[in-house]
């Protein structure tokens, strides 16, 4: 990891420059001065998509998802539970298909939920169907993302 990282505001989406060292921080943006990271996964859609992607120097997990969905339903406590544990070394987001129909068919989405796991705006890994925190923790780390910021 290079000594400053490039860190896309969830609230303002402004791209922060923050030194690797001070990561954990609690970083706040230098635009809405709002926190980087609220531990919880951040909802993406067609306008902040790809800037969340290609501008984070982070690894970001998308869990594509509907809300008609019963194993979405039952992942997205988990899911949130995993950006507490995996935040602020990879930004976990979320994708509603049913929303973002665009972007999942980008993504060739068949089943959901999926996520897929972005490292410099490239798709890495994808994995379907709903896991637990542990899990999906386990599978985040397995991919090189670190156990915690640097």
């Amino acid at each position: 990891m290079s000594d400053t990282l490039q860190i896309v505001c969830p609230h303002c989406a402004t791209v922060n420059r923050i030194p690797a060292s001070r990561l954990g921080e609690g970083p706040k943006c230098g635009q809405c001065h709002q926190g980087l990271f609220g531990a919880h996964p951040l909802e993406l859609g067609g306008a902040n998509f790809r800037r969340h992607l290609e501008r984070n120097d982070i690894p970001v997990v998308v869990d594509f998802w509907a809300p008609w969905c019963g194993p979405c339903q039952m992942m997205a406590p988990e899911y949130a539970a995993a950006a507490t544990e995996l935040e602020p070394a990879v930004r976990l987001a979320k994708v509603n298909t049913d929303a973002e129909p665009a972007l999942g068919g980008e993504f060739g989405i068949r089943s959901i939920p999926t996520m897929i796991y972005f490292r410099g705006g490239r798709e890495i890994a994808r994995r379907s169907g709903a896991m637990g925190r542990a899990d999906i923790a386990r599978w985040v780390r397995s991919l090189g993302a670190p156990r915690s910021a640097p």
